[in-house]
């Protein structure tokens, strides 16, 4: 017979929400751009956030990543409160929003690249000053992050040289190497050509295998292929809530779109 655990040395079981966001705000000089906003993002989803120009997504993923603190609401993660943490902390915490890092360097290789959020991540400062042979030691795990976004042909191209596309899947590389429970992509489809979002596509596809993925989109092929749940803003506040084919179905949504493009 097996000795009972002793339940002080038991961890608890994480909650399946990761992310939890309860009456976000925000007013700027009056206008509220965004209006007590509820969301909850499931463990290991891939959760899209939609809606048309002026919706509020922007501002909504501005206070989740603290570019801006909020007028009012709560924001937590793991069930741990993070409202008023900086970006740095809730970072360390695990939630990293993609592109942030302003990743390329276009005269750097690839690798250098990520290596340098790999530096970053000890918390000091990038070292560039170091000898060649201490920098190297941050190699093997570089390229693990560059494998894994399928740019290990382009291991010592400079950065500068690669395809739109490609450069994205490098800046995702970057936010890898960070390691992150949680990705915040902010439009990670904008201004590609198709053979690039299928690239890219199948790259978040890949890296939400064990990551939990929040997105802005306006790409709604995309969303409709990726996306586990659907969050759709208009004026600052959540206008529906589940699957594409719920969301896409429904009339306040059409009507939301139909009415942003006659506008």
């Amino acid at each position: 017979m097996s000795a009972a655990l002793d339940p002080a040395t038991v961890s608890p079981p994480k909650s399946d929400i990761i992310l939890s966001a309860r009456g976000l705000t925000k007013r700027f000089s009056g206008f509220v751009a965004v209006h007590e906003v509820d969301i909850d993002v499931e463990r290991g989803t891939i959760h899209a956030l939609i809606g048309p120009n002026g919706a509020g997504k922007t501002t909504f993923f501005n206070l989740l990543t603290k570019f801006l603190l909020p007028s009012a609401g709560t924001i937590t993660l793991n069930d741990r409160d993070i409202t008023r943490l900086s970006a740095a902390d809730i970072a360390r915490r695990g939630l990293v929003r993609s592109f942030q890092i302003s990743a390329v360097f276009p005269q750097l290789s690839v690798l250098e690249n990520v290596r340098i959020a790999l530096q970053r991540r000890r918390g000091d400062s990038f070292d560039f000053w170091r000898p060649q042979h201490v920098l190297a030691a941050f190699d093997e795990e570089a390229t693990a992050r560059i494998d894994e976004v399928g740019l290990s042909v382009y291991l010592h191209e400079p950065a500068g040289e690669l395809s739109y596309g490609r450069k994205r899947a490098l800046e995702i590389a970057t936010t890898l190497a960070l390691e992150p429970e949680m990705l915040l992509l902010d439009e990670p489809m904008a201004g590609m050509a198709q053979e690039d979002v299928t690239r890219i596509s199948a790259l978040i596809r890949k890296i939400s295998a064990n990551r939990t993925i929040l997105m802005v989109e306006h790409n709604l092929s995309v969303v409709a292929d990726l996306s586990d749940r659907i969050t759709v803003l208009a004026r600052g506040q959540v206008l529906a809530e589940g699957s594409y084919a719920d969301v896409s179905q429904n009339e306040r949504v059409i009507e939301a779109y139909i009415g942003a493009g006659n506008e």
